[in-house]
């Protein structure tokens, strides 16, 4: 009886933050716009509002999926409802998809529900679906695993090595870093490599490390073997395999397929997407997929009871939402905000990029408030398709010739929760003395945190300014704090709103409305003279990225 209470306790406390007032803020200039943002950012911030109602009620955006839908029409009604131009722009056709719910039970030898999920892209199971489970096998050529299939049929097959503990390398480093009965961390290093001399065993960690690799390699060597690739190709290689395995599963008859894909912390796994369209392929969490591994390798007997319902939709169309305020006197030069607005659906795309996301939206609300009638027109970009290859930005950038030769900024953020810290100047030599003059305008609270990365060098392909970097553009990240970005939410089912740390998100939207508003003000444009690019193999410069078009339909499509 006491949850309610507790749950209306914690929105309280929510509630409380959020309208928290902002500490003092020292500015360098007595500009009334700039004092304007900051009452409006981080006095009356809307950021945890908007990403509440995306996170949770949204939540996951994958391309193809009619939650990613649904959330392009959201935001052109917020925009719209602030008085700001939005549309949705098509720019290709995607593998339409509906996910529904995934419940995954241990029927035998004792019975357990299990934590995982469907991979996005998945096929259903037509109702439950019960099978024995095996490990994929340990063949040594193609013709060894066609022998082999016909014991895949009506099993679900685990496809990869389970991990020997789920406890993250952190406590293995303050636990078991040392020798005979281990220890505080640190004296031990890290258990050791041991460089030429072999790696160190005399620790639990050195041990685990040694038992671990060994183990991955092995398995790899399973891939390998039954896909006829050779022994040394390379890790690359490993995923169009699997691809091509999880293809020969599924027409074997395999009821499904088993993965688990830890991310070095307790309950947290990666969850990407597959090709199987008859099965389901599931992600198992690192302990529960462990559990059914063991049961399998030691002739256990377990069983499986599934019910993963899912839909394909067919081939739809996919979207870019882009808001616009006109500029008043140079409309033909631009200042675009840039977010992915996509996500992978096995949890809410918090960080990764919901927080871009926000950050832009809530940017252009104070930017229409506090700066209604911008010198140049200012854009927001809400990119699809991003996780699968740049592919929303890349093909609005090729459609858009005109905003990419009139850009005069873009700022884009897509590494987290965190505060932004360091900005690169995207090796653009010109590009720091504009940055410089625009610093010195901020309050000191957000200028004081951010270092300048001079002259950076051009984005090459991890977010989507590099789809406009590529042409030389003055395209620049907003590098953000890590909060543990990798291993806890970037790509996992971990990443949920409460994640988000909402007084760096109200500070990113409140410094992206400032940045947008110098950038549009600024008397000069930012000069696209480029950097010599640092020598690569052979002796010879880098090269400058090269542009290219998004992938306007799925593979296969």
């Amino acid at each position: 009886m006491m949850k309610p209470a507790r749950f209306v306790v914690w929105a309280a406390v929510l509630s409380a933050a959020a309208a928290r007032p902002a500490v003092a803020q020292t500015f360098a200039t007595e500009d009334p716009v700039l004092q304007r943002m900051w009452q409006l950012g981080m006095v009356e911030s809307q950021a945890a509002k908007l990403a509440q109602t995306l996170l949770d009620s949204i939540g996951g955006r994958l391309t193809g999926t009619p939650a990613l839908n649904a959330g392009h029409d959201w935001l052109v009604r917020m925009y719209t409802g602030w008085g700001v131009q939005a549309r949705k722009e098509q720019y290709g056709t995607w593998t339409g998809w509906r996910r529904g719910i995934t419940h995954i039970d241990l029927t035998s030898p004792r019975v357990r529900s299990l934590e995982g999920t469907m991979m996005g892209w998945s096929a259903g199971t037509q109702g439950p679906v019960e099978g024995a489970v095996v490990l994929f096998p340990d063949v040594g050529s193609p013709q060894q695993f066609e022998a082999w299939l016909p014991q895949a049929r009506g099993r679900f097959v685990a496809m990869d090595p389970a991990q020997p503990t789920c406890r993250p390398d952190r406590e293995w480093l303050e636990f078991g870093a040392t020798g005979g009965r281990g220890g505080r961390g640190g004296r031990g290093g890290l258990g050791g490599r041991g460089g030429a001399a072999g790696p160190d065993t005399t620790s639990s960690f050195g041990r685990l490390q040694y038992e671990r690799d060994n183990a991955r390699e092995a398995w790899s060597a399973r891939l390998r073997g039954a896909a006829g690739a050779q022994a040394n190709a390379s890790t690359s290689v490993l995923g169009p395999l699997v691809q091509q395995l999880r293809s020969r599963l599924e027409e074997a008859g395999a009821a499904g397929i088993l993965h688990s894909n830890w991310s070095n912390d307790f309950g947290v796994n990666k969850v990407f997407t597959t090709n199987t369209r008859r099965i389901p392929t599931l992600d198992l969490s690192c302990e529960d997929y462990g559990l059914v591994f063991r049961l399998t390798a030691n002739n256990q007997s377990p069983k499986l009871r599934v019910e993963a319902q899912a839909e394909f939709l067919g081939e739809i169309p996919t979207f870019n939402t882009i808001a616009e305020i006109r500029g008043s006197q140079l409309p033909n030069e631009y200042v675009l905000l840039s977010a992915h607005f996509d996500s992978f659906d096995s949890s809410s795309g918090a960080t990764d990029n919901g927080t871009g996301t926000i950050t832009m939206l809530e940017a252009v609300r104070i930017l229409k408030l506090a700066y209604p009638n911008p010198k140049r027109t200012i854009l927001a970009g809400h990119w699809s398709g991003e996780e699968q290859g740049l592919n929303g930005s890349r093909a609005w950038a090729h459609d858009h010739p005109e905003v990419v030769d009139g850009l005069q900024s873009l700022f884009n953020q897509d590494n987290g929760t965190g505060r932004v810290v360091n900005i690169g100047m995207g090796g653009l030599l010109a590009a720091a003395r504009h940055f410089g003059d625009w610093m010195t305008k901020l309050p000191a609270e957000i200028a004081d945190q951010i270092d300048l990365g001079i002259p950076g060098g051009p984005a090459g392909g991890g977010s989507d300014n590099a789809s406009f970097a590529c042409a030389g553009a003055p395209a620049f990240g907003l590098g953000a704090l890590g909060w543990n970005y990798g291993t806890i939410t970037w790509h996992t089912n971990r990443d949920t709103f409460d994640k988000v740390v909402i007084d760096d998100l109200k500070n990113n939207a409140t410094l992206t409305a400032m940045l947008a508003y110098l950038a549009s003000e600024d008397p000069e444009r930012i000069s696209r003279e480029r950097r010599v690019m640092p020598m690569g193999r052979g002796g010879q410069p880098q090269p400058w990225p090269q542009c290219q078009d998004g992938a306007r339909r799925a593979p296969g499509g």
